[in-house]
């Protein structure tokens, strides 16, 4: 439609010499058909032009320039009528879209829309993604830099140090020693310290004010959300829609089937009296390649060949006691559409030996699109033969050892070759059986349904012979007529004329194959010229084909036609091609009367045809129907606006002896109103008789009684539904809407898919897509139908250009149809699944959308205009308040939700503990009572131990450290010390240093060398947020920190003083410091948490004891005890574990280094069988990694003779919600090698007490409870059965530590709630941290964190400290150590985490789990807000084709499982997603860097 170039006039064309002309067509039609790319295809024209117009070339190749500049065409340029037959088009689904009126009308609906601009953001595509040059358009680039795949062993070491090595990143923009506390909702707004104008966050703004728009259709079918159940929404029906008026419809009778003497008892008959008495008389002409007869098959030879064909099956096959096919057992037909001679004998032979014909495609492939559901119907039809030619059978693919290939889905076959020379001449007194037609089956014909399943419509022998009959008095056939056929011959019309009705008759058929056409697509023309054809059978597309080649012939004439029959006439877009057609070959002698439209359906067999009319008789009337009417199922003339009218013109009467009603499409057969669309069903002996081997279907289908509204019995004729929609009009003539198999319903209103795709190609498409290549099917999503669109892309349209039509479709779409695009996807030309004949495979499609294999290069999805059935956003009431809340509880009976550990009053112990008050005094003391044990050793990844510290050589080392900081760092006592060193003893040394000099240590972890802009950073700001007055490290830490490399991130020249600590002097210090009070600093643990927040806490040396205390006899640690630690010693418990509990406790400790791992999985299991380790603590990235890397490798470790039966506790170290499909996929790998299942737990932690619950030795298993995420996102908890939908599991983080009190309260009214009520954790415990170490060192807000009461109920007022985290406690049935029941206490996740959209409290992990799930090739994910919209980041771990595959998927199950509709979806490449120590997502400072511009994705996609 659009200009192309500048181009030469019409005259100019028509000058040029016929065989040029023949050759522009020919470029057309591959173009158009895109067997030819645009570059390709103007390459050669110009070439061709050349020798006539010396101007064509440059101004073509201008042209091109300018195009690649100007938007896409405004509305206004739509081409006139007159310009029809240079417009480029063409595939096998176009020209039956093509209308001129709809095209108006589109443009007039797209100008309209022109006004209001749509602002919308176009998404941002990695450059190397897609990049395409034309010549490998077809096949998708194969990705060079295709990151490793995860799953294999030996990438997976690799994949994990594509995160650099666990980095703790700073936190964003503003520092903050404190929480940010529940007010998150403030800081959304802002960037949070990332400057708002990156480009990322102007298309965000762009996405926000499109949302803004009003939504069209104001929706009242919100959900109401009663209390818990979400009421599904039932679309409540529009007041003002149209309704049926008129009267019930009457069955409508065909003329009577007119009793013809000579008729034959049986089609065989029929030819067998051709045969013999007719025996020269032309049957059926083929083609060659080229469009010239290349052989005539003659009734004589039909009969004879049939004969023989027929002997050889019955006789020839197996041995004469044992024959291969018996009369009744199928067979299946293969053979070429070029080739209708040889399959017309084969299928009269299967007819003459009474056997059932299966004609079927000739599969391409091991995999043909559908080819599976074929291979379905031949089994179910159990058959095991399959006849071809001999041409046919060379072409199958082949194995290497020359078999044919097992086609995916079909059962054994044995091939037999039909050709002449193969069959034997049956002896002169053997004859054919033929018995008068009766029901039993004649052959079957194969249909694919909507969902993509083939079933076989079975024909008996009298419905084939009455068909013929019926056919035969419609279209008025008599001896000796040519007819040209361009169809299938294999079924639908194609067979019933072209092979059945022909021989019936003595008809002679000329059959045009679709290889023909394609190259010389007048062909059909030619022949009925040459022949003088009466009957011409055809489809729109053939009229196209024929128009757009047309100029290259002057002279032929079809004044012959007396019926050009158009076979998809039922579809409503096929009248402006008949017009079109007409008014070109009007001077060409076609008549007007001559077009006849028909509709069929492989059931219902021929449904209605328009009869020869009488010349000068007036043609029939047009219906004008308002495509709002349709989507009601109403028949409303069209006034109100001429854009959304559909043209449609009649397809003849009902077939004569036939009987026709319509029926409600869904639910009961009840007879529609007269003025009411619905399905037609016919009654005839003329229709299939059944769907082979399935019954049930069949009866529906098959034996249809139409009811009336009352719901009585029509009659007790039994109807058959065609799959066709339509009604019967003035005058008894039937008129089609549209077909069953493309119904779109979308919230209780009906659209035609073929109606959509009139509406996109409408749209200026040519630059972008290709006519015949668009898709339009609905998928179910969230309780409704959504329609998805999916179009080949042309190799060479621009982003801008496929972007600027996919945004005008939606338009036209919406103003057209009144519906809303869930998914608009455009993928690489020749991608998509074809049909044998070259269509597109629809079921197919859907199905690769579906499991995401689509790989679209362009995707646009709009749900928010969609979905317009989620339920209300959540209104806060106004809360009970605390009083109220704690005497329901009393009255209802139930506890106040809260729990403890063991008292530590009641356990004795020695007198060690009384003794010192402080650890450095306890180090001290073992270094006199026992100075050679061992309390630390160090593995390397060899797990060779590379250093190991007992007692006194722990409190030498300690002693040289602290005389050091006197003399060379001139520190007072109260001096902040960072300590900067890898995992290891060092560490350990450095800190007690710290303590015998009185200064206060500060750990954090050494920056990465390979990665200093990200770590380098958060070291900075500890050291400058800490005051710190001196780093101490070792040398090569040292020179890294004052590198050339360090100044590019931070200022180097102002660190405090730095101290290595390699080469220490011999010297100690005079005396060891001791502390006034317990109550005094004996350290500072700093951590980065999720949200990006660095905090500092400050620990007492009273917190330390007894934090030590309480781990000590919650795993029963002695100094004959031996434990494994592999996690990161900088913070939390992990810096416990590694420096304070073994002087404690006198344990020896084993130490691994997390980063070793990654060089050797092995490692830690390896570690824990050598030294029979039965107390182990690691953390989530650490079972991660051995669980990903050692999967496939149970059987090495067997090998290697590793055991873990000697583990009694796997503990993980964590401040989360316990992550319980990793602990049980763990537990299940490695329980082939002795791991006991009891063995896996974890512990749970937060900032202001770093230990609060940890499994520990004695004391009941952990518990698990499923509860619903419904009720969850309602702040409410209700425990329902395993395996309820929407339910989650939820497993207790070990067990409470001795002198551990916890009380769950409700974060807004600090008062107590019940047991099993979702509150904010609370903790009492000597170890719990005593404040925030903060620069601004702001006492309110640490008040409120660390010393909080209850606003009720307390009377005690104990003082709390606020962990910052949702959890229950519920009460078991278990005992607990101190022989009560057992109070459990769940973590659900960190409140300042949470999302809250739509008024509901989301937590990240949640939806995460719901995307990772969705794909196989999404190796992480995380989820974060920005002003309200919802991010989800997913990486990627496939190839770069499957980036847009995973945009509709994670959209579709965020939808269905939290009823949320996601704004922008990211992907990017793995290792993106930034990763703390302790394995945690840190999902803040990843949406500061997707906001900066900095993630480099590979696809982002904002949602509309």
């Amino acid at each position: 439609m659009a200009e192309r170039g500048l181009e030469p006039s019409p005259a100019a064309v028509a000058a040029l010499p016929p065989e040029v002309r023949a050759q522009l067509a020919e470029l057309e039609l591959e173009l158009s058909e895109g067997d030819i790319t645009q570059k390709g295809y103007e390459k050669k024209r110009a070439k061709l032009l050349s020798p006539y117009s010396p101007q064509t070339q440059e101004t073509d190749s201008t042209g091109q320039k300018d195009r690649n500049q100007t938007p896409a065409p405004t509305a206004a340029q739509t081409s006139a009528p007159s310009k029809y037959h240079r417009t480029r088009s063409g595939g096998a689904r176009d020209e039956r879209y093509r209308s001129d009126i709809h095209t108006e009308a589109v443009q007039a609906a797209l100008a309209k829309h022109k006004e209001q601009k749509m602002a919308l953001p176009m998404p941002t595509k990695r450059r190397s993604t897609f990049v395409q040059s034309p010549a490998d358009a077809c096949t998708p680039p194969e990705n060079v830099s295709a990151p490793p795949d995860v799953t294999a062993t030996t990438s997976s070491s690799s994949s994990s140090s594509l995160r650099p090595a666990n980095i703790d990143l700073p936190p964003s923009g503003i520092v903050k020693g404190m929480h940010k506390g529940s007010n998150r909702s403030s800081l959304m707004d802002t960037a949070d310290g990332v400057p708002v104008n990156s480009r990322v966050s102007t298309k965000i703004q762009q996405l926000l004010s499109t949302l803004k728009r009003p939504k069209r259709p104001p929706l009242k079918e919100f959900f109401v959300d009663d209390s818990e159940e979400i009421v599904e929404g039932i679309p409540q029906p529009d007041p003002n829609q149209p309704k049926p008026e008129g009267r019930q419809m009457t069955p409508v009778k065909g003329e009577p089937l007119g009793v013809i003497c000579n008729w034959p008892p049986a089609l065989e008959s029929a030819l067998q009296r051709w045969g013999s008495t007719q025996a020269k008389c032309p049957c059926l002409t083929g083609l060659d390649v080229s469009g010239k007869p290349v052989y005539t098959l003659t009734y004589g030879k039909l009969w004879s060949r049939s004969l023989k064909l027929a002997y050889t099956l019955l006789n020839k096959l197996g041995t004469k006691n044992e024959p291969v096919l018996k009369p009744g057992d199928r067979v299946a037909l293969v053979y070429p559409n070029n080739d209708p001679v040889m399959f017309m004998v084969a299928f009269y032979g299967c007819l003459l030996a009474e056997v059932i014909p299966v004609p079927i495609e000739v599969p391409l492939t091991r995999k043909d699109a559908g080819g599976q559901q074929i291979g379905f119907l031949l089994g179910s039809c159990g058959i095991a033969l399959a006849l071809t030619s001999e041409i046919c059978l060379k072409g199958l693919p082949k194995t290497q050892n020359g078999e044919i290939v097992q086609f995916k889905g079909w059962p054994r076959l044995k091939w037999v070759v039909t050709d002449s020379k193969y069959l034997s001449k049956p002896p002169k007194d053997w004859q054919p059986h033929i018995a008068p037609a009766g029901t039993e089956p004649a052959y079957i014909e194969y249909k694919t349904s909507k969902e993509g399943s083939v079933m076989g419509v079975t024909v008996s022998r009298l419905a084939m012979l009455s068909h013929c009959q019926a056919l035969s008095q419609a279209c008025n056939y008599s001896e000796g007529e040519a007819v040209v056929n361009v169809l299938d011959f294999k079924k639908d019309a194609g067979l019933w004329h072209g092979m059945f009705a022909n021989v019936m008759n003595k008809m002679h058929t000329i059959s045009v194959p679709y290889s023909v056409m394609k190259t010389c697509p007048l062909s059909w023309v030619q022949r009925v010229h040459a022949h003088k054809a009466k009957v011409a059978l055809v489809k729109c597309r053939d009229l196209h084909w024929a128009m757009m080649a047309h100029r290259d012939q002057r002279d032929v004439s079809l004044s012959s036609l007396r019926m050009l029959i158009v076979t998809d006439g039922a579809n409503p877009w096929s009248v402006s091609s008949c017009d079109a057609f007409l008014s070109l070959f009007q001077s060409h002698g076609l008549r007007p009367e001559a077009i006849c439209p028909c509709a069929t359906s492989a059931e219902a067999m021929t449904v209605a045809i328009r009869r020869p009319g009488v010349p000068g008789a007036p043609l029939p009337g047009r219906a004008i129907l308002s495509m709002n009417g349709l989507s009601y199922g109403v028949i409303r003339v069209n006034t109100e606006d001429k854009n959304s009218a559909l043209t449609v013109q009649d397809v003849g009467h009902v077939m004569p002896g036939g009987m026709m009603c319509i029926v409600k499409p869904d639910g009961l057969p009840q007879l529609c109103k007269t003025d009411e669309i619905g399905e037609i069903c016919v009654s005839s002996r003329t229709g299939g008789m059944m769907y082979f081997g399935l019954a049930g279907v069949t009866k529906n289908t098959f034996e249809v009684i139409p009811v009336a509204s009352s719901g009585s019995p029509v009659g007790d004729v039994p109807f058959i539904r065609s799959g066709l929609l339509g009604f019967v009009g003035p005058g008894s003539l039937v008129f089609v809407v549209g077909k069953m198999d493309g119904l779109l319903m979308v919230s209780g209103r009906r659209h035609n898919a073929d109606d959509i795709v009139a509406t996109g190609l409408a749209v200026e498409s040519i630059k972008t897509v290709y006519r015949g290549r668009i898709a339009v099917f609905s998928v179910s999503v969230f309780y409704d139908e959504r329609i998805v669109v999916v179009a080949e892309q042309r190799p060479d349209a621009s982003e801008e250009d496929s972007f600027q039509w996919m945004s005008r479709v939606l338009q036209a779409i919406d103003s057209i149809h009144q519906v809303g695009v869930y998914c608009l996807a455009l993928v690489p030309a020749n991608t998509l699944p074809k049909t044998p004949l070259g269509g597109i495979h629809i079921s197919q499609t859907k199905q690769l959308f579906l499991e995401g294999s689509l790989h679209p290069c362009n995707i646009l999805m709009c749900p928010h205009t969609c979905v317009t059935n989620l339920p209300k956003p959540r209104q806060k009431q106004p809360g009970v308040g605390p009083a109220s809340v704690m005497v329901g509880n009393l009255v209802a009976g139930k506890r106040i939700a809260q729990a403890a550990g063991r008292d530590l009053g009641q356990i004795e112990e020695n007198d060690l503990v009384r003794k010192h008050q402080f650890l450095a005094e306890i180090l001290q003391w073992r270094a006199q009572a026992t100075p050679d044990h061992v309390l630390f050793m160090l593995l390397n990844a060899k797990g060779t131990t590379v250093c190991t510290a007992s007692c006194l050589q722990l409190h030498k080392r300690a002693e040289r450290i602290a005389s050091v900081l006197g003399d060379k760092g001139h520190l007072n006592a109260g001096d902040n010390v960072v300590l900067l060193y890898p995992p290891g003893i060092e560490l350990i040394a450095a800190f007690y240093g710290c303590l015998y000099a009185g200064c206060i240590p500060v750990t954090v972890r050494p920056p990465h060398a390979q990665n200093l802009t990200a770590t380098l950073p958060t070291v900075r700001m500890i050291v400058d947020v800490s005051k710190a007055a001196c780093i101490l490290t070792t040398q090569t830490l040292m020179r890294l920190l004052k590198s050339r490399e360090a100044a590019a991130a931070v200022d180097v020249k102002t660190w405090p003083t730095i101290i290595d600590t390699d080469d220490l002097p011999r010297k100690r210090l005079p005396q060891l410091y001791k502390p006034p009070t317990p109550e005094m600093l004996a350290y500072l643990d700093f951590s980065v948490s999720t949200t990006g927040m660095l905090t500092g806490v400050k620990m007492s040396h009273s917190a330390v004891n007894a934090l030590c205390r309480a781990v000590k006899l919650q795993c029963e640690l002695y100094s004959s005890r031996q434990i494994a630690i592999c996690l990161d010693p900088y913070c939390g418990l992990g810096f416990a574990l590694w420096c304070l509990c073994s002087v404690y406790s006198g344990h020896q400790s084993v130490l691994i280094p997390p980063l070793e791992l990654e060089n050797n999985l092995f490692l830690w299991l390896a570690t824990v069988n050598q030294y029979k380790i039965r107390d182990t603590f690691c953390s989530y990235s650490v079972m991660e990694l051995c669980t990903k890397g050692l999967g496939n490798q149970v059987e090495v470790l067997k090998t290697r003779g590793i055991n873990l039966s000697c583990i009694r506790t796997c503990v993980v170290v964590a401040e989360e919600r316990p992550r319980i499909a990793l602990q049980q996929s763990f537990s299940k790998l490695f329980k082939d090698i002795g791991l006991s299942p009891r063995a896996v737990s974890t512990t749970f932690g937060s900032r202001v007490n770093v230990a609060i619950c940890l499994q520990g030795t004695s004391g009941p298993d952990p518990t698990t409870v499923y509860v619903d995420l419904k009720s969850l996102r309602h702040d409410r908890v209700r425990l329902v059965e395993r395996g309820a939908p929407q339910s989650l599991l939820l497993s207790e983080s070990g067990k409470i530590l001795p002198g551990v009190k916890v009380v769950i309260v409700n974060p807004e009214t600090k008062g107590p709630v019940g047991d099993s009520h979702l509150g904010e954790i609370w903790v009492n415990s000597p170890h719990t941290a005593s404040g925030y170490y903060t620069i601004y060192d702001s006492e309110t807000l640490q008040a409120d964190h660390f010393n909080t009461r209850l606003s009720f109920g307390d009377a005690a007022q104990t003082l709390w400290a606020r962990t910052g985290y949702l959890g229950f406690v519920r009460r078991t049935e278990l005992t607990a150590a101190t022989g009560e029941r057992h109070d459990a206490l769940y973590v659900v996740g960190a409140l300042d985490e949470t999302l809250e959209l739509r008024g509901l409290r989301y937590h990240p992990i949640d939806i995460e789990t719901s995307v990772s799930r969705v794909h196989r090739s999404i190796a992480e994910c995380a989820v974060f807000t920005w002003t309200n919209l919802l991010v989800v980041v997913v990486e990627l771990c496939g190839s770069e084709q499957e980036a847009l595959d995973l945009v509709p998927l994670v959209t579709n199950v965020v939808l269905e499982e939290h009823y949320l509709i996601v704004g922008v979806v990211v992907v990017v490449d793995p290792g993106v997603i930034p990763i703390n120590s302790r394995g945690e997502k840190q999902r803040m400072h990843l949406r500061d860097s997707f906001l900066a511009d900095q993630l480099d994705p590979i696809y982002v996609a904002y949602n509309m």
